[in-house]
């Protein structure tokens, strides 16, 4: 059994443009004067991290694990959310996408996805020099504007989308096979892959790839009411990235899961600091020891209501005391349990 690492803390919520947010090495040694050991680093962000650099130089990426350890933190994953949504999206949010590349390929599409599958192949790279051995990201999203299937969708739409999702991912997902690698896509409303159902059909249309993997966030299941303990009974053996983020979901007679179009603060269903919210961690940190899961504990602060600062401050202590350190040894080992094959035999009468 093994016993799950952490803390570590997604750093893309807190990046920003005043001190300690605008440089690794300020923001690594605000993370460990939190309590964590391991930081995410988001990979777009060039006040943090150089990708295509780090997918070419091994001494660039000598210097970024050096500064790391230097705080005393490892690197958890390196994120790719925002690429990754651009692999494939749908014309409708064409302009909503605009920010999330170079402002030189505003209003092309074509060289927009091929920006961003570029920066897909440069995080399989930049990956192995750093010595990781999981990635996060998103899946994008050409189905997501038909996920009501009113107006009826005409027959082999979703097929079609999820043959392209395939498609276009795939040679992705070889590279970073090369690399030894586990891509793991966020499942996450918005995005084509959002739960088991549609994680389970892209993996038939690439053909069950060996790096094809999740990452595992329950407060967007219980933002879609989707049992997330159940979640890991059935799908653990694919969960190789966890995000640590709470939510809440209270119904009531004027909105439910779709919210309304409401602010955050006012839907049903919103995400909150870890310990605000609804989701059962105990449990979750409990099938993670149980099923050996390989990788980090990684907050992601995400809430309406409280301060970032609050949020990460908790976040840290709320993950150290959820980890289960795992038992190495039966708890019955005293009443003689040894195996002896003739002794074994001899009980059942043999």
């Amino acid at each position: 059994m093994k016993t799950i690492k952490g803390p570590g803390i997604f750093l893309a919520q807190f990046a920003g443009d005043q001190q300690p947010f605008n440089r690794l090495e300020s923001m690594a040694r605000w993370a460990a004067g939190l309590g964590y050991a391991g930081i995410q680093i988001p990979s777009w962000d060039k006040r943090l991290f150089d990708l295509e650099r780090a997918a070419e130089s091994k001494d660039y990426c000598d210097e970024i694990l050096g500064i790391t350890a230097q705080a005393g933190l490892a690197i958890t994953e390196l994120s790719t959310h925002l690429q990754g949504q651009l692999v494939a999206s749908h014309p409708a949010f064409e302009m909503l996408l605009e920010p999330f590349a170079p402002p030189e390929l505003a209003g092309n599409a074509n060289a927009r996805q091929a920006w961003a599958v570029q920066q897909l192949l440069w995080a399989a790279k930049a990956s192995r020099n750093l010595g990781l051995h999981a990635h996060a990201t998103f899946s994008g999203a050409l189905a997501w504007p038909f996920f009501y299937p009113w107006p009826q969708r005409p027959a082999g739409l979703i097929d079609e989308a999820f043959q392209e999702l395939g498609r276009l991912w795939t040679p992705i997902l070889n590279a970073f096979d090369e690399a030894g690698v586990d891509l793991c896509y966020e499942l996450h409303p918005g995005e084509d892959l959002h739960d088991g159902v549609t994680f389970e059909r892209f993996l038939t249309t690439i053909g069950d790839h060996p790096r094809a993997h999740i990452l595992y966030d329950p407060s967007h299941m219980v933002l879609q009411q989707l049992d997330y303990l159940a979640f890991l009974d059935l799908y653990h053996e694919r969960v190789r990235a966890f995000h640590v983020k709470d939510a809440e979901y209270h119904p009531n007679g004027r909105a439910g899961v779709y919210g309304g179009f409401q602010d955050w603060i006012d839907r049903p269903g919103r995400f909150r600091s870890l310990g605000d919210g609804q989701i059962d961690f105990r449990q979750v940190f409990s099938k993670m020891a149980q099923y050996d899961h390989p990788g980090w504990a990684v907050v992601e602060w995400e809430c309406c209501i409280k301060h970032p600062q609050a949020g990460a401050a908790e976040g840290a202590a709320f993950v150290r005391d959820h980890i289960i350190r795992v038992t190495d040894r039966a708890f019955d080992d005293f009443a003689g349990g040894a195996a002896n094959a003739g002794r074994n035999r001899k009980i059942l009468g043999l």
